[in-house]
């Protein structure tokens, strides 16, 4: 049974139809994961057959764009509760004043040589990177971000400073070349709580990239540090 071959996909509510400019984009690997759970929750709560539900989980692993996703949980509830509300608001273009040191918690520095920070490491609030005739990586796909706001100030001469984002994160850029390139792709969460990573800095004959690294997501902000202090309590009350 091919869902996109039904009459489900004509069946749209009244304000629950996606812009034709959003149906449009291509689909990412969180949003197939949000539909695959709603489809989930859906087999759980006996909406859904489990032949059904495997159909459909199979179409949504095919879909290719945001529109083609939605098809999978229009007659679903959580479609409707889902729908069209008040926009979220973008993330500011710069941190909000005073909320981050002003020495930085982590120097990455690069002389001639490569330096890196990557897998499952801890984001401090300042990040410095200083890439002198040679190269940085600053892999923030799996790092734990104990701070909603995250500030990499870069510097790059003769050199490259390369910075990659979970996909589900915001993404600011700040910066500048002379005679060298500062490209940040913009980046807008639909999580209000999601962190917020900032790029700032300057590129002199080299080269600041910023951008998100497919695939690759960062749990609620909010989930862990609930967890944390869920933690620090057990740990006094000795449990």
């Amino acid at each position: 049974m091919d869902l996109s071959k039904q009459d489900l996909h004509k069946q749209e509510p009244a304000g629950a139809a996606l812009r034709a400019s959003d149906a449009a984009l291509r689909a990412s690997d969180a949003e197939r994961d949000r539909i695959a759970d709603i489809l989930h929750d859906a087999l759980a709560e006996g909406r859904l057959t489990a032949e059904e539900h495997a159909e459909r989980v199979e179409g949504v692993l095919r879909a290719k764009t945001v529109g083609e996703l939605e098809v999978f949980i229009r007659d679903l509830p959580a479609a409707h509760r889902q729908g069209p509300g008040p926009a979220h608001a973008p993330a500011p273009l710069r941190p909000t004043a005073g909320a981050l040191p002003i020495d930085p918690d982590d120097n990455v520095v690069a002389v001639f040589s490569s330096a890196v920070r990557k897998g499952r490491w801890r984001a401090g609030r300042r990040i410095h990177a200083y890439a002198i005739f040679g190269s940085v990586e600053i892999d923030l796909s799996e790092a734990l971000f104990d701070h909603q706001q995250v500030v990499v100030k870069s510097f790059a001469v003769f050199g490259s400073v390369d910075i990659r984002v979970p996909e589900n994160v915001s993404l600011r850029g700040t910066g500048g070349g002379v005679l060298g390139s500062f490209e940040v792709a913009t980046l807008d969460s639909g999580d209000p709580q999601a962190p917020i990573v900032y790029v700032d800095g300057w590129a002199v004959l080299g080269s600041v990239e910023a951008r998100p690294k497919r695939g690759k997501v960062v749990a609620d902000i909010l989930d862990r540090v609930h967890r944390t202090v869920d933690r620090t309590l057990r740990k006094h009350l000795g449990h």
